[in-house]
């Protein structure tokens, strides 16, 4: 890969639609507006692709019967998916030079690696998958807590060559200590049996910015060590404060961290693309004004 050739990706979509006024409670999150309000998801996107973002986020991530319900699902998860997936693919291919990625969301409740069932995951995903095909440029699945279920993710997806990425989101600790994921799994791990899969990229999401430069550095190694540095690497970071270890995301609007402004984040971002990412964007709570700022200063 040109470790050169940096990809700003989108950021958060659900305080972004709170923000603009769009339906938002729970347990909906970010499908509500899917259902009630998706002229401004499309919005949403279109204020990330303006603000510089290469690769803009299906608003698919709440579409799993952990926040709108078994019954919606089975009745409207794919219908919705699809919805998702055009209004993404609309603002991609007004704004041109821009991506869709198809966002595969954790099946079972974000940060949630003890609620994850593996005899589930194709009745869950395969509806969301089919519905997003057509419309997307590559596939996303994001924050992901263990390492199994973005493999079985990735053994449903069609075989349309279409590149397969995935976010996995990490345990909050000090920054130092070996990077986990939210399931206690080693980095390390993750990144050894991703790659095995023949994974196109390995990112951190949904966590504090702090963490993730510790990731990319081990994820670099590993890398390194198996012959894989085709794999691209990246991150978007959360601007709420750590979460409780009980924790679950999405649970409410955490206040945002007050030292995360648009310059702040660009910081971190810089460290990241130091320790060799080259996907960098933002997850909850970084806006279109952070995107600008990443777009205008990395590239």
């Amino acid at each position: 890969m040109d470790t050169k050739d940096l990809w700003v990706l989108d950021g958060g979509m659900g305080r972004e639609l709170a923000r603009r006024g769009a339906p938002f409670r729970q347990p909906e999150w970010s499908a509500l507006a899917l259902m009630e309000a998706p002229e401004t998801v499309r919005e949403v996107h279109q204020a990330y692709a303006a603000s510089g973002a290469r690769v803009i986020t299906t608003n698919s991530y709440a579409l799993v019967p952990f926040h709108i319900g078994a019954e919606r699902f089975a009745a409207e998860g794919e219908r919705l998916a699809a919805l998702a997936g055009q209004l993404a693919r609309e603002v991609a291919d007004e704004q041109g030079a821009v991506q869709v990625a198809g966002s595969l969301p954790p099946l079972f409740g974000s940060y949630r690696a003890d609620l994850y069932q593996a005899e589930r995951v194709s009745e869950l995903a395969t509806p969301l998958i089919r519905a997003l095909s057509p419309h997307v440029d590559l596939w996303l699945a994001e924050t992901m807590s263990l390492i199994a279920e973005p493999l079985a993710l990735k053994a449903l997806l069609p075989g349309d060559g279409k590149p397969f990425w995935v976010s996995f989101t990490l345990e909050d600790e000090a920054p130092g200590s070996e990077p986990t994921l939210r399931s206690g799994e080693r980095v390390a791990d993750a990144v050894t049996a991703l790659a095995s899969a023949g994974v196109d990229a390995i990112l951190f999401n949904c966590c504090q910015p702090e963490v993730i430069e510790g990731a990319l550095k081990v994820a670099s190694a590993v890398l390194q060590a198996h012959g894989r540095t085709d794999v691209r690497l990246g991150a978007y970071a959360n601007a709420f404060p750590p979460q409780p270890k009980e924790a679950t995301a999405n649970d409410g609007l955490d206040e945002i961290r007050g030292d995360l402004g648009p310059l702040d984040y660009l910081g971190w971002a810089e460290r990241w693309r130091g320790a060799g990412a080259s996907l960098i964007g933002g997850c909850c709570g970084i806006g279109p004004e952070h995107i600008e700022a990443l777009a205008s200063r990395l590239r």
